[in-house]
């Protein structure tokens, strides 16, 4: 299981960096906005049990991939395990569909960046911020590594303090400390008519929907694989960060739907009118203005801006390091392999950033329209890719004992094998089966 050829890129990513690229690709939009429909539609305990049960799921996911990347960590990550441990053609499947689905992702993430601008200044057209986030991200990203890497350090940073701060207050206001809530946990026993009572509402098949759309918020933590071929000591950092990032997202999102649970009724519906364009309606912001924050529907809409930024950066870099993964492999034209003397494959990264360029055609097709027509684009990509690292595992450890190595000589070992990467297999089988964007 030697390591492959030299593709030239830097390992300019630096252990607190790693975690931030891992945080910063799961707090979006499932984390502002979908958690308060998700407490609507299961109640405050519904919502917990599917966010935990998809975090558990996601933890089996990246523990398996962190035992590779920690071994192997190869330019392609998931892509190269694939053409390794299953076959090349798959391989291909997984790279090609990857690349595809984040330049989409980044081109739903420049038009989102303009609906939000909107909530500011309603008149500037969708089309000129994504010309900004277009020319600020490719400017990061064709810089060097180690720009592109401390942006996100900055843009996801940002999100995280936010979280915390949310909770913090959000517990101040549950026990009484501060204002705008009646001490107690009353919300988690209200009777929503038809609907069931809290803390779970609409039973089982309710909590199943929630634990598609928690999947949908988690997607982006697998980043991690692919930038541990330019991360410093990835046998040392690889493992920290999957073991931090873990615990950091599930505290982010359990603990915020807790509070939102507590502190919101479920059958609130301003908890239902949340979206990229309605951001006075994101449970964040009703949590902030009951606690008499007024600013806090502009303040938030700042942060999401960021977040945006944020998952539009690493999407940029995501798909370019797939696309020149491929490129050294044959599965792609090998113009997309060539880097610069900074480490950047520039071909790469120009490609994904005409396929993002797309935005630029908002407000010919509908700016609301062609945000969601790239988001569903985007589709079960992520979910298909999170069965291929369970299925990649399994054969890797396979293989591993098959060559005649111990297991004791994996610099990392993943929790639970092989009951993780099945249970991880099955589940996500489940997922890809019954989701529905």
């Amino acid at each position: 299981m030697s390591t492959e050829k030299d593709t030239k890129l830097h390992r300019g990513i630096k252990s607190r960096q790693l975690s931030m690229i891992a945080i910063g690709g799961a707090i979006g939009t499932g984390l502002w906005f979908a958690s308060g429909s998700a407490i609507t539609s299961s109640g405050p305990g519904g919502a917990m049990v599917a966010f935990g049960l998809m975090g558990i799921i996601v933890f089996f996911m990246m523990s398996s991939l962190g035992e590779m990347a920690t071994q192997l960590p190869l330019v392609g990550s998931f892509e190269a395990y694939a053409n390794r441990f299953i076959n090349p053609a798959f391989g291909f499947a997984v790279g090609w569909n990857y690349w595809f689905s984040w330049s989409i992702t980044v081109a739903a993430e420049f038009v989102a960046a303009g609906l939000i601008v909107k909530f500011w200044w309603p008149d500037i057209p969708v089309t000129v911020v994504a010309i900004l986030s277009f020319t600020l991200l490719m400017g990061l990203n064709l810089i060097s590594t180690k720009s592109f890497a401390e942006a996100e350090y900055w843009f996801a940073g940002i999100k995280v303090l936010t979280v915390i701060v949310f909770l913090i207050i959000g517990a101040l206001m549950i026990i009484g400390i501060m204002g705008g809530h009646e001490m107690g946990f009353r919300n988690w026993t209200l009777d929503g008519g038809d609907n069931g009572k809290a803390p779970f509402v609409g039973g089982f098949a309710a909590i199943m929907a929630v634990f598609l759309v928690a999947g949908f918020s988690f997607q982006g933590t697998e980043i991690v694989g692919l930038a541990a071929a330019e991360t410093k000591d990835p046998e040392k950092n690889v493992p920290k960060a999957i073991k931090s990032v873990f615990w950091r997202i599930l505290l982010f999102y359990i603990g915020s739907i807790f509070i939102v649970g507590t502190l919101v009724p479920f059958t609130s519906p301003d908890l239902l009118g949340g979206g990229i364009d309605n951001v006075a309606a994101s449970p964040m912001v009703i949590v902030f203005r009951n606690a008499g924050f007024a600013a806090a529907a502009s303040v938030l809409n700042a942060v999401i801006l960021t977040s945006v930024l944020s998952c539009g950066n690493s999407g940029l870099y995501t798909s370019s390091r797939m696309l020149h993964a491929m490129a050294t492999r044959g599965n792609a034209p090998a113009f997309f392999a060539k880097v610069n003397n900074k480490g950047v494959p520039f071909n790469a990264v120009w490609a994904t950033g005409l396929i993002a360029a797309l935005s630029f055609f908002a407000s010919l097709v509908g700016e609301g329209k062609i945000y969601m027509i790239f988001y569903n684009a985007s589709g079960l990509t992520g979910f298909i890719i999170w069965l291929g690292i369970a299925v990649c595992h399994y054969r890797f450890r396979k293989a591993w004992v098959a060559q005649g190595h111990p297991i004791a000589e994996l610099k990392y070992k993943s929790l639970l094998y092989p009951f993780g990467p099945i249970l991880a297999m099955i589940t996500i089988g489940f997922v890809i089966i019954f989701a529905n964007p």
